[in-house]
């Protein structure tokens, strides 16, 4: 089996326990990680969903036995539970089988810098707590995530790579868009007025690498839709990696370069790099 070194990873929205989670992708960048630290930076399992429908697969199962694996091998694992896994919250500041629960983190990366880590659904704006948004937005996520899921079993009968569809279709809706940017820059704002370098989060499903006014906005993404997480290598930069049958790498920060991941970007991700070019690309760097 192939490897994946680094010296911390990040992943968030996994969203276990619904079937637009893709365990599968999920399962095989874990078995190949080898890191020092991974975070878990919320909405992990979907509690919400299954309050509302019970769903499980054995290869969810096999995620989190996976996760504890990694616990048991020395990887010290932090998990911050987000909106739809919040009821964990309550849990904070006890271990489970390795997996230390805290509501936030602060990470010092390999080169000094300090970052905050959460979840990221404090920054949500207060209007958007409208119950009729709420169902407005989460219908047609919903539909979204149904159109993913049949674009993706339509190519794997085709034995295409995976396409993440809602990444083409957020990046070509304006008001969308601008959702992002502002949430993105609020993010930005609040890590500068806390005097980090910047601040790592998930929660809107928009893998990113963005300098905002001398601070990074690093988001990693999610396993519903675009199969991403952040890796820090062990000079302390930090990459978004899209993992699927072909892994890309989407952006990357480090003290003397910040390339961005824009959504043509990432859009394309299967169709670009395999593996291993993206093995090439870290040891390059």
């Amino acid at each position: 089996m192939n490897t994946f070194p680094c010296r911390s990873a990040f992943i968030s929205d996994v969203h276990l326990g619904t079937p637009d989670c893709k365990a599968a992708y999920l399962l095989d960048f874990l078995r190949q990680l080898r890191c020092e630290k991974l975070y878990l930076v919320g909405d992990i399992i979907d509690m919400e969903a299954l309050a509302k429908r019970h769903w499980w697969h054995a290869e969810h199962s096999a995620v989190i036995a996976e996760i504890f694996a990694l616990a048991r091998r020395g990887v010290e694992v932090i998990y911050i539970p987000g909106n739809h896994d919040a009821p964990v919250r309550g849990l904070h500041g006890q271990n489970f089988g390795g997996v230390r629960i805290v509501l936030d983190a602060v990470h010092v990366g390999a080169d000094g810098r300090r970052y905050r880590v959460s979840h990221g659904d404090e920054f949500d704006p207060e209007h958007v707590g409208r119950r009729w948004m709420l169902q407005f937005g989460e219908a047609m996520h919903r539909l979204i995530c149904w159109s993913n899921r049949r674009l993706h079993a339509m190519r794997r009968r085709l034995e295409l790579p995976y396409l993440p569809l809602s990444i083409i279709i957020k990046s070509h809706i304006g008001k969308a868009l601008a959702y992002i940017r502002a949430y993105e820059d609020r993010v930005a704002a609040d890590a500068r007025g806390r005097g980090f370098d910047g601040h790592i989060c998930g929660h809107i499903h928009f893998g990113q690498v963005r300098e905002l006014g001398g601070v990074l906005y690093l988001n990693d993404g999610d396993w519903v839709e675009h199969c991403t997480a952040l890796i820090e290598d062990h000079t302390g930069a930090m990459e978004l990696i899209h993992w699927s049958e072909q892994s890309t790498a989407l952006g990357r920060a480090s003290r003397e370069l910040i390339w961005p991941s824009p959504a043509a970007v990432l859009a394309l991700a299967p169709l670009g790099m395999t593996r291993r070019h993206l093995g090439e690309l870290r040891r390059a760097a």
